[in-house]
């Protein structure tokens, strides 16, 4: 006889397709590799240049797969107007906020937020690879700071997954391991 656990789990739905989770993970890895790059912790520092193209890469990927993408991959699914994201602001103040499956406004345009922020780091380390850029401080001062609005909005992210979590008695992290959600009731 299955357990509850297992009943739950062929229960779940695909939500989040193998290209979105492999995109995600391999982004955060990306820059997990170019943060520990810059530290002293024994992470080679030319691995910074190959983890930022690898960050560039998926926000590409990303880019494209959220036009051409499946379902609640695409940007239409989950980016909303400013009243629908603050609607869903105020409901989540409230702890009324509704459930859904894809991307809540918010999170929808967090994804935006994260992917526009990478992208701008990528570009502003590859013009310092450039003759015409090579060695311009102003350049790397944005590159930095971009850097560290990324950990700003990397913590939002993962305090709206945990409250969401929790809100939603729902596992958004194992959803975004397996791809998988319960239905709506």
């Amino acid at each position: 006889m299955p357990s509850a656990h297992e009943l739950a789990d062929n229960a779940a739905i695909p939500v989040w397709d193998a290209a979105v989770r492999v995109l995600h993970w391999t982004l955060a890895s990306a820059i997990t590799v170019a943060w520990a790059s810059t530290l002293d912790i024994g992470v080679p520092p030319d691995w910074h240049e190959c983890a930022g193209y690898t960050a560039l890469a998926c926000v590409g990927l990303r880019l494209l797969w959220g036009v051409i993408g499946s379902r609640h991959a695409r940007f239409a699914a989950f980016v909303r107007g400013p009243r629908t994201t603050w609607r869903y602001a105020l409901q989540v103040r409230q702890g009324t906020a509704p459930r859904h499956i894809g991307h809540n406004p918010l999170g929808g345009w967090m994804v935006v937020a994260l992917l526009l922020t990478v992208g701008a780091i990528t570009v502003t380390g590859w013009l310092q690879t450039t003759d015409r850029h090579w060695g311009s401080e102003p350049l790397e001062q944005v590159h930095t700071t971009l850097a560290w609005g990324l950990l700003g909005l990397i913590a939002l992210h993962v305090a709206g997954v945990v409250l969401t979590s929790r809100h939603q008695r729902e596992n958004l992290v194992k959803a975004m391991v397996d791809g998988r959600k319960m239905p709506p009731s």
